[in-house]
């Protein structure tokens, strides 16, 4: 296992667009090897989720920590329904430290995946969970939280 570099704001290769990957590689030993690095860096880091892009890979992979599961990864998520139910996320990220803000998202979402034994699912989640996918998610297309947040406080 290894720690990988979490970059930090304002590193440019934060705000790439991610390209989705072959899910033909998904079960490749390469691909299983940076999916444990990456749940490692995200559990060293004190994450409950972690972005590929965080990393400098530029892939459509995050890893979400979900309650009745553990930390996971998941490919080429794709949100497919939102609720109408907005709430307010006070959220933090290990590439913006030391920084927080209160973000407006979803209550609840359904995300398309493909998951790491290479197993399309459809996944139903509300509050931290579902915040935690729409955040993970806009690291894949070159968002940070803080381009979304209102009320943004600095620690340092």
């Amino acid at each position: 296992m290894s720690h990988l570099i979490v970059l930090q704001e304002p590193d440019d290769r934060l705000r790439r667009l991610s390209e989705e990957i072959d899910v033909s590689t998904i079960t490749s030993p390469n691909m299983q090897k940076f999916i444990v690095d990456l749940k490692e860096t995200m559990k060293l880091e004190d994450g409950i989720g972690i972005a590929a892009p965080q990393v400098g890979i530029t892939e459509r992979i995050i890893i979400v920590d979900l309650p009745d599961r553990g930390p996971s990864a998941f490919f080429n998520p794709v949100i497919t329904e939102r609720s109408f139910k907005m709430i307010d996320s006070t959220e933090g990220c290990l590439s913006v430290p030391e920084c927080s803000g209160i973000v407006k998202r979803h209550r609840g979402v359904t995300v398309r995946v493909w998951n790491e034994k290479r197993e399309e699912e459809i996944i139903k989640v509300v509050d931290l969970s579902a915040i935690v996918f729409q955040h993970e998610i806009d690291h894949l297309d070159g968002v940070l939280f803080i381009d979304r947040a209102e009320k943004i406080k600095k620690y340092r």
